[in-house]
């Protein structure tokens, strides 16, 4: 096994006022989960709705979330931020890659992390849009025998939640013929529907990471309604493992094992 592994997280959903407490407290406590594992992660990856309703304040509470965090962390927009308040908060920091841009990639030792911003403004959807997928080509052409990570908000194919699966990302289909042309892709990393999913896509596979906050019902029937619950919360470790890559679901809230801390 190689050192270099990611923890995937999302969803943390951090807002401020009388009802900040459990989402700050969620993600500070999977943050510490990371820092406990051994050997620890080379990078940590947030796949999106990092603020509830993505307002400044709310990027200022990120902020002191995460603030000494002691890994490279990359943040992502989800439907629930709003990149220009995003990028106004981290723009410039190694937490958006050190660029102005909600879509950005960086270049571990390898590994190379890409990260996608789906949002679609007035809509709980997402698209990519043709600009972001020629982008994310060049950026896919490039140390060919390097593996990747895709990062996006919004899962690009059905996920058996009728009710999620309406409000997936728009172009799926085209990213799936973008990251066809690139084996090196060893991962597609999303957030969106609050619950651990693995699918297999585009030559690679889906990862669905839970949320740090709450988790979504698993409402398979369009006619039910769907809503959440506060069931365990954990996190996604991808790692390579004798030439392949194998996903490990962690938990948080309900472990039994040690929490860092920062």
């Amino acid at each position: 096994m190689t050192a270099f592994a990611v923890a995937h997280l999302s969803d943390p959903h951090i807002t401020t006022g009388p009802l900040a407490g459990e989402p700050a407290v969620g993600l500070h406590r999977a943050l510490g989960r990371i820092l406990a594992l051994d050997p620890r992660p080379g990078c940590v990856v947030i796949t999106g709705d990092l603020t509830e309703a993505g307002r400044r304040a709310e990027y200022a509470a990120l902020r002191e979330v995460i603030a000494g965090f002691p890994l490279p962390l990359h943040l992502m927009a989800g439907n629930h931020d709003d990149p220009e308040a995003l990028v106004e908060a981290f723009g410039g920091t190694p937490l958006l890659g050190g660029g102005t841009s909600t879509h950005y990639a960086v270049e571990h030792p390898g590994l190379s992390v890409v990260v996608l911003d789906s949002k679609l403004p007035g809509s709980p959807a997402g698209q990519l849009g043709s600009g972001q997928l020629a982008w994310l080509e060049q950026v896919l052409v490039q140390r060919p025998e390097v593996p990747a990570v895709v990062c996006v908000h919004h899962p690009p194919i059905a996920l058996g939640i009728p009710f999620m699966d309406g409000m997936r990302l728009t172009d799926g289909p085209e990213l799936a013929a973008v990251l066809a042309r690139h084996p090196r892709v060893v991962r597609v990393l999303a957030g969106h529907l609050h619950r651990a999913i693995l699918a297999p896509f585009a030559g690679s596979l889906l990862a669905v990471a839970p949320s740090t906050y709450r988790q979504s019902t698993l409402t398979l029937r369009a006619d039910r309604q769907m809503g959440y619950l506060h069931e365990p919360t954990g996190l996604l470790l991808h790692l390579p493992v004798d030439g392949a890559w194998v996903t490990h679901t962690v938990p948080v809230s309900h472990a039994a094992e040690l929490t860092g801390a920062f």
